[in-house]
């Protein structure tokens, strides 16, 4: 079961506790999916529980207890755990990594794509300034993942008015560049430091371009060994944590993409590409056989996480008009 597929679930378990007279709400028109938080188990979380306390006048934990077996009733639920003020935590059967897996391969430069702003015109109003001008451009594309359609313009008062840039950033390069303006949260001040052309671990885009260039190579060496990824239930195969959190930010990237849509911070979604990078170099020397090792399920299952990792971070980077070269 995927993320977008959990969410369905719980909207119907929603219903259900609707239809059967335990809640007296209006059903939401989506329900977020995550990876749990701290104090969390399982394999996601929601907090619809939390939403809906206000609206159907009643303890956020009492919500949870009416809809904790309306879910665990759903096919693919093992186990439904509430935590904290009311989180609802979801074990899933077999096979959830390897759906989600899937689901980000064969969407490939959509996954993470939604309808959180569908049929919307988002009026952007900027002022003549360099890096308002970037970030709204960023946001034309962030807006349309989500189906809505983002309309810039120069006029007062102005909407989106990120801190300026000291300097014009064009001499680190457009790639450089538009991270430098678009990696800060809107309200801190950028710095156009040659830092951002370092070619090492401590600069982030670095870091994020480097990580998808990887995932490119061991594709490419996988083949030369006679095998390809196939999605598999990766937490059974090595049981590695790095793998679960390469897993964790694969599942929380059409979370992060809604949000700097809604939010309009693009900044989100940089942040988020540098997570899911470091998060896949820290697993990239496993995924490959060593010496007289054979491919097995094991690896199979990797390459495929790897490919989906670099699917995120060619999408994300494509969306912050940033390139993600396949080799560097």
């Amino acid at each position: 079961m995927t993320p977008v597929e959990l969410s369905r679930t719980v909207l119907r378990a929603v219903r259900r506790a609707v239809e059967e007279g335990e809640l007296s709400v209006a059903v939401p028109a989506r329900a977020v999916v995550t990876v749990p938080g701290p104090g969390g188990c399982g394999d996601y979380a929601t907090n619809i529980a939390l939403q809906l306390a206000g609206p159907a006048g009643r303890p956020a934990l009492q919500v949870a207890e009416i809809l904790r077996p309306h879910i665990s009733c759903a096919a693919g639920v093992v186990d439904v755990t509430i935590t904290g003020p009311g989180f609802l935590n979801i074990s899933l059967g077999g096979g959830a990594s390897a759906a989600l897996v899937q689901e980000a391969l064969a969407q490939g430069a959509r996954y993470g794509h939604g309808d959180a702003l569908a049929g919307q015109v988002v009026e952007l109003r900027v002022p003549y300034d360099t890096r308002a001008e970037v970030v709204a451009d960023t946001l034309v594309r962030i807006v349309a993942t989500q189906g809505g359609r983002a309309e810039v313009r120069h006029a007062e008062p102005a909407n989106l008015r990120p801190v300026p840039a000291p300097e014009d950033p064009a001499p680190l390069g457009p790639d450089a560049a538009r991270w430098a303006l678009l990696h800060p949260a809107p309200h801190d001040r950028p710095r156009i430091t040659a830092d951002h052309l370092a070619q090492r671990e401590s600069n982030p885009l670095f870091r994020v371009r480097y990580a998808h260039a990887r995932t490119r190579a061991l594709s490419r060496n996988a083949t030369r060994l006679g095998y390809t990824g196939a999605p598999g239930d990766v937490h059974q195969a090595s049981r590695r944590p790095q793998e679960d959190d390469l897993l964790g930010a694969l599942a929380e990237y059409p979370h992060a993409l809604r949000l700097a849509a809604t939010q309009r911070t693009p900044d989100r979604l940089a942040r988020h590409l540098v997570v899911t990078a470091d998060a896949l170099l820290a697993v990239q020397h496993s995924v490959l056989p060593l010496g007289d090792e054979k491919p097995s399920a094991a690896h199979r299952a990797r390459l495929a996480l790897a490919e989906a990792a670099g699917t995120v971070l060619a999408g994300g980077l494509s969306l912050l008009g940033i390139s993600a070269p396949d080799y560097l």
